[in-house]
């Protein structure tokens, strides 16, 4: 049986009864296959029973959090199963040594930034962008802090997303990325979907021997799992914008789709299921994977990522950051 995702956007309480997992709301009870669930994302008011909190942890199964605004609060995280004490010490090594993690913090903006051009050449906005690439790519062989990495990649987003806006419909211009609150819908947009890749790629990492506490780009903190936050700067580019720009580009998400709020412009609930349904559409889609000539969903092109940050820290390959094919 394929797992799958669950999503529960409406409130109500989740409780375990024998070996089957429930969902209760206003429409009734509905019983949820423990066994095909991958993950489960919790957007409503929900009420989860320790029995079932219980269960899900026996099952390996993660849930996700996400407050009334859909920004991402936290994750139930299974006690680990996989991890490797080699390897915990191999991925820290990587951190507390300056050169390594400058070579990983550099190779996952290199990686972001030209999934952002391989947006705009798609969308036949990128003129100038290549150049303007080169001269900040030299910037960036040249940093020797962290913080000077990121300010190399602060710089190349700017200019992406004001080419993005070129091809964006009027209504929906970025304009400047704003986050908390968003000040307009399409970062209200943006910043949803790259809530939820975030979450997925937390997932994705429960189920490989990575520690996602240690992480390069981002510091680590004691609140979050940071190399979550390095990964998604490879996915955000050919996952969530490039979902936001279809579901505005096609009258999918329309302004209908939001309300203002004191916390800025969000999503309503209406407009949040249709960003849902159209994400795990889309993280079930699969593509031909060029090295291991099979197809594979694109979820799964998340954690074979993760797996080469695996053998880059044991030394059996160099890590080398997606360039999406698809």
């Amino acid at each position: 049986m394929r797992k799958r995702s669950i999503t529960l956007l409406s409130d109500g309480t989740l409780f375990r009864r024998e070996n089957t997992l429930y969902f209760e709301n206003e429409r009734g009870r509905k019983p949820l296959a423990v066994e095909g669930i991958y993950d489960i994302y919790i957007y409503g008011h929900v009420n989860i029973t320790s029995q079932a909190l219980h269960f899900l942890a026996q099952k390996g199964i993660a849930v996700h959090f996400f407050n009334h605004y859909g920004y991402y609060d936290g994750s139930f995280y299974p006690k680990e199963k996989l991890h490797s004490g080699d390897l915990v010490i191999r991925q820290a090594q990587h951190y507390i040594k300056r050169e390594k993690r400058l070579e990983l913090a550099k190779l996952f903006v290199r990686g972001s930034a030209l999934n952002m051009e391989k947006n705009l050449r798609r969308w036949k906005v990128a003129d100038g962008f290549s150049d303007m690439l080169e001269e900040l790519f030299e910037e960036l062989e040249e940093a020797r802090k962290i913080t000077e990495v990121m300010n190399v990649e602060a710089r190349i987003r700017q200019e992406y997303y004001a080419r993005w806006d070129e091809h964006l419909p009027e209504g929906f211009k970025i304009v400047k990325r704003t986050r908390r609150p968003p000040e307009n819908e399409m970062n209200a947009l943006i910043s949803f979907l790259n809530s939820r890749l975030y979450a997925t790629i937390v997932s994705e990492l429960y189920n490989t021997q990575l520690v996602p506490t240690v992480s390069y780009l981002h510091e680590p903190s004691e609140r979050r799992f940071s190399l979550a936050l390095d990964l998604s700067e490879i996915f955000k580019p050919i996952i969530a914008d490039r979902i936001a720009n279809r579901l505005v580009k096609q009258g999918i998400i329309k302004k209908e789709h939001f309300r203002a709020d004191l916390n800025g412009i969000l999503l309503t609930k209406e407009g949040m299921k249709k960003v849902v349904d159209t994400y795990n559409a889309e993280m079930r889609k699969s593509v031909r994977h060029p090295n291991l000539k099979t197809n594979v969903t694109k979820q799964r092109v998340i954690r074979l990522e993760a797996y080469k940050l695996m053998r880059h820290f044991v030394g059996s390959g160099r890590y080398e950051p997606l360039v999406a094919w698809f």
